[in-house]
């Protein structure tokens, strides 16, 4: 039996001990009276009505928070439960403290989630910009805000409720709480972006001091303003914060040097975590604090990322952050009744929000300008300071049930948590795209580089068997005292344990340092091709940590402050040594697609076979490594052909371009164009018993295809653009590619059906906006007698009439090799 109190929001629930399980319709019993089969049911419209509102909600632009929020409300007294049996029988009263309790277990391992993620030495050590913004945009609000709340508690006649909790809730909008932002970042993929990770480390100072504050407010509170006790509750806080710190802490340090490096994490280690997290919830509830403080601090203490973090992350992240912690969620808008609330009280309130929304963002930007931060981007900073979501709702629900609010305050400050969050989310969108920041304003192409320049190459490793073959292509990059080159090594790690992207820069050494980590071996690596290259070659290493949906972020901010002339990227398809695709990683490829479409400079992509072909190493002249570059026209060939003629020059180094024409169809302007570059690559190789310069003409794209296969085995690497002039010669080619980031011929050339042992690096130039190439890959080609197909610049040999036999697609014509 039930009875609700409704005027102290207080449920006086019994259950019968054998209302648990119904054991099925074939009793006679109704499922939903049973404690069991109510709250799977309930889960489970939580968790499909979530999902279908976010659908929607997610063309306009609103993170997941505002959903799942708005799914609780539809089915609580606002909407569905107001004066129905639908709200009644689907979440009757006797139901709420089992929904709550999964709610509090879930949020309970969230918080520990957030503490595992992130980085604490951010709170003691967040930078000056960081510490400047938090702290005035926080102190500088719950002054004001604060101020404004007796303002009007004094001079507006409003509800005697309302007058009492006004402050506290003029207070808790002066937070800036890291959970909030962090979930906000990660909806509109802006984790590693520069903005993001200034306000990051910002809230991480700021909860700090929010966290302590707040625990002051709950041991006064829930000592009903007994000094005695709210000491003790505040002493017993700190002594379980530095128990966790100077006891706790380096436990785990010596349980994480017991795991054995490159070893999966053993799941005993998982469930000692799990178990510890239970305790010091319930320790934090013992001392009268609230039970997510024990948890969070907890989190701290676990080292983020492999091995401890990662495996934690990977085992709470999808059933907690995508369920339980929903579940939280929804529970709150359940609770709210819009019914409730008072036309003066809405307005009174909103009036606060409002102010506290305008004084936080005024606050940054008063800040900013004694910090070198735009206008703009303060603005944009003091919308993500502005974030609302779960921590606000953990203070609300708590000050609920200690009745510190009604239900209509309660219902008011819900709706501010939706409305703050639905406004700045596409405010965020529209004032700020990280991309824009990598528009380049000058040529970084190798094509239009001086011969006497340094060539600045920025190489992202994926994993360490790469490596073998990116050394190799720096090294005939043909590093010169005259023309050197500068590598910036960008390590790649997907962002597993922790909520904060970080950019590591290596320290720069010139001698071998021991290591048992994979960048280590990776950095050695790079660092022997510097020694063998002295006073050619410098190489600076960073590692990414981040989320591969914002990595090319940081690839593109590398680029961009490192002035690269070109991005090489690795494959998201990796090889067997038989041969066959060991694995595809689809995140790499659209990382990939991103960068090709924001880098400040040319990008390859390098589709690596290294591994098919053993250790084969030019360094130190111990072998010869045969490149071809395949050329059709256009600009990304032209870079390509540049990139070529470049390594042609190194003496372990044989190069040889294959030009491919189209029988009967010429373009006279972009041939005097393409002919242009071909003749200064072979008058700058005359001489060179290393080059051969190769014309091949075809007829259609099946006698292009047949042509390329002609190239099996012949070669270590060939380079290709990506995109080429609209031409016949590509016909029906473009319907079958796999991998479009690659062009339509490195597609064939990186299938593993070419069955070669070649790797490919797929080249396309810098895009400029308004550069004068991207209408000119549109045009099409003039069809003109085939005699025209060479004109008068042309020094090779004259080709023979086309066979007569229709069936072959391949017109081979001549080579013509430039000897001394």
């Amino acid at each position: 039996m039930e009875d609700d109190v409704s005027s102290s929001n207080v449920h006086i629930v019994c259950q019968y001990k054998d209302f648990i399980a119904s054991f099925g319709l074939w009793l006679n019993k109704n499922p939903i009276n049973y404690a069991v089969p109510l709250i799977l049911m309930q889960l489970s419209i939580i968790s499909l009505s979530s999902l279908l509102i976010d659908a929607c909600l997610q063309h306009l632009g609103q993170p997941s928070i505002v959903s799942q929020i708005i799914g609780g409300i539809l089915f609580g007294p606002s909407i569905l439960g107001h004066k129905t049996l639908i709200g009644s029988r689907l979440f009757p009263a006797r139901s709420v403290s089992t929904l709550e309790t999964a709610a509090a277990f879930g949020i309970t391992f969230f918080f520990f989630a957030i503490g595992v993620r992130s980085d604490p030495s951010l709170m003691v050590r967040p930078g000056r910009q960081a510490a400047v913004l938090g702290t005035t945009a926080m102190v500088i609000t719950l002054l004001c805000s604060v101020s404004l709340a007796f303002v009007l508690k004094n001079y507006l006649p409003m509800d005697t409720k309302l007058a009492t909790s006004l402050p506290y809730i003029a207070a808790s909008h002066s937070l800036i709480a890291f959970p909030n932002i962090s979930c906000l970042l990660a909806d509109l993929n802006m984790l590693s972006s520069d903005l993001g990770r200034l306000t990051i480390s910002s809230a991480m100072f700021c909860d700090l001091i929010g966290v302590s504050l707040v625990a002051i407010l709950l041991a006064v509170l829930q000592s009903n303003s007994d000094p005695v006790k709210s000491i003790l509750s505040v002493l017993s806080a700190v002594i379980l914060v530095l128990s966790l710190v100077y006891i706790v802490r380096p436990i785990v340090k010596k349980v994480v040097k017991r795991i054995p490096t490159g070893k999966s994490l053993a799941e005993v280690y998982v469930f000692i975590f799990f178990t510890g997290n239970l305790v010091v919830a319930f320790v934090s509830e013992v001392i009268g604090q609230h039970f997510v403080l024990g948890p969070l601090v907890f989190g701290f203490m676990v080292p983020d990322g492999p091995p401890l973090g990662e495996a934690i992350i990977s085992k709470l992240d999808y059933f907690v952050g995508k369920f339980l912690y929903p579940t939280f969620l929804t529970t709150s808008g359940l609770k709210t009744n819009i019914f409730a609330v008072e036309f003066r009280s809405f307005w009174i309130l909103t009036l606060v929000v409002l102010f506290s929304f305008l004084i936080k963002i005024g606050a940054v930007v008063f800040t900013s300008r004694f910090i070198n931060i735009s206008l703009q981007d303060s603005i944009v900073i003091g919308l993500m300071m502005n974030a609302r979501g779960v921590c606000e709702l953990i203070v609300f629900n708590f000050w609920r049930d200690g009745g510190v609010i009604s239900d209509q305050e309660f219902a008011l400050c819900v709706l501010s948590v939706i409305g703050v969050t639905s406004v700045i989310t596409p405010l965020i969108k529209l004032l700020y795209d990280p991309s824009k920041r990598y528009i380049p304003l000058k040529r970084r192409t190798i094509q239009h580089s001086k011969r006497d320049t340094e060539l600045r190459i920025l190489v992202c490793i994926q994993n360490h068997d790469t490596v073998p073959s990116i050394i190799n292509l720096l090294e005939a990059s043909d590093a010169t005292e005259d023309s050197p080159i500068a590598v910036i090594a960008i390590l790649l790690v997907e962002l597993v344990g922790r909520a904060t992207p970080m950019l590591v820069a290596h320290q720069s050494t010139r001698t071998l340092q021991p290591t048992n980590s994979k960048s280590g071996h990776i950095i050695n690596a790079l660092r022997q091709y510097e020694l063998c290259n002295e006073r050619c070659v410098t190489v600076q290493s960073f590692s990414a940590i981040s989320h591969l949906p914002t990595m090319h972020d940081d690839i593109c901010r590398v680029a961009l402050d490192q002035n690269a002339t070109l991005v090489i990227l690795p494959f998201h398809k990796h090889w067997e040594i038989d041969g066959s695709i060991g694995s595809i990683n689809k995140g790499m490829q659209n990382m990939n697609v991103k960068v090709m479409d924001k880098a400040s400079c040319s990008v390859g992509i390098l589709v690596d076979r290294g591994i098919l072909t053993g250790s084969l190493s030019i360094l130190n002249s111990q072998s010869i490594y045969h490149v071809a570059v395949i050329f059709i026209g256009g600009p990304d060939d032209a870079e390509s052909l540049a990139y070529g003629a470049r390594m042609g020059r190194h003496n372990n180094v044989t190069l040889t371009i294959i030009r491919f024409l189209l029988f009967g169809c010429d373009n006279p302007r972009e041939r005097k164009f393409d002919n242009n570059l071909i003749d200064e690559v072979r008058q700058a190789n005359l001489g060179n018993q290393n080059f051969v310069y190769q014309e091949q003409v075809v007829k259609d794209g099946v006698g292009l295809a047949a042509s390329l296969r002609g190239l099996e085995n012949s070669f270590d690497l060939l380079i290709v653009g990506r995109n080429h002039q609209a031409s016949q010669i590509l016909t029906g080619l473009g319907a079958w590619s796999e991998c479009p980031e690659l062009g339509v011929v490195g597609d064939i050339l990186a299938s593993p059906d070419f069955g070669s042992t070649a790797s490919v690096l797929v080249v396309q130039q810098q895009r400029l906006v308004g550069d004068k190439f991207k209408n000119r890959m549109n045009k099409p080609a003039v069809v003109i007698s085939h005699q025209s197909t060479h004109d008068a610049t042309f020094n090779g040999p004259i080709m023979a009439p086309p066979p007569t036999n229709d069936h072959d697609p391949r017109w081979e014509i001549a080579i013509d090799r430039e000897r001394s």
